[in-house]
């Protein structure tokens, strides 16, 4: 791809996650580290690097030829395929539980909820969150045990915080890119945030940034492996 070529992704980009009813965060976090780069790039006003398009083009299976020149088929033959099979498959209900561990993954890698689900909890309390995950580790207990399960829902507007509740923060690597489930509360000092374990034998708070946290989820609630 040339300079040239590049020029005119970003409009074309902005086109396909229009289509999809994706946010800036949601269709480019998968991606890259600052989502906030993409608006000036949908917008015209910087061209994308050659490295970052290879990336997008590949995540979304978008075919480079139609990226360049508006020419032909959006995506290539395997995104089409994939796309066929989904309106073929029968619907799922509820909201996915994913089997995995949020910490073995950083907010620059892999979207962890985009693996695929086990399967699906159709809990209408709870019908408006992104996942259920297991829970790892005893620091949340008694709030939230090992083997149980929590319903996460991503946090658009970081600003706007439950103190006192759990959350799911996903920071960094400022904050040396931890992930873990925590309590927050807020701080003294403004832009700064406090993460605490429920567990009394798990002393001493950890201090954060707000702006190293790139994605974060509050928890609604949990459930329990009995119950499914």
């Amino acid at each position: 791809m040339t300079d040239n070529q590049r020029k005119h992704f970003g409009a074309r980009l902005k086109e396909i996650r229009l289509a999809k009813k994706m946010t800036l965060q949601e269709f480019y976090s998968p991606i890259a580290k600052h989502v906030n780069n993409f608006s000036p790039i949908e917008n015209g006003s910087r061209m994308i690097g050659k490295r970052l398009a290879e990336d997008v083009i590949k995540h979304y299976h978008i075919n480079e030829s139609w990226l360049a020149t508006g020419i032909g088929k959006i995506y290539s033959i395997d995104e089409l395929l994939r796309e066929t099979n989904q309106l073929n498959a029968e619907p799922e209900e509820g909201v996915p539980f994913i089997n995995v561990n949020p910490s073995d993954f950083s907010s620059e890698e892999l979207n962890f909820l985009k693996e695929k689900p086990e399967y699906y909890v159709n809990f209408r309390p709870f019908n408006d969150c992104d996942a259920y995950l297991p829970v790892y580790g005893d620091s949340m207990v008694p709030k939230y045990s090992s083997g149980e399960i929590i319903a996460i829902r991503e946090v658009v507007n970081k600003d706007i915080i439950q103190w006192g509740e759990a959350y799911l923060i996903m920071a960094d690597e400022s904050a040396n890119n931890i992930t873990t489930v925590k309590l927050l509360f807020e701080h003294e000092t403004p832009g700064k945030i406090v993460l605490r374990a429920a567990n009394a034998d798990y002393k001493g708070d950890t201090i954060l940034d707000k702006q190293a946290i790139n994605r974060l989820f509050i928890v609604k609630g949990k459930i329990t492996r009995n119950q499914l």
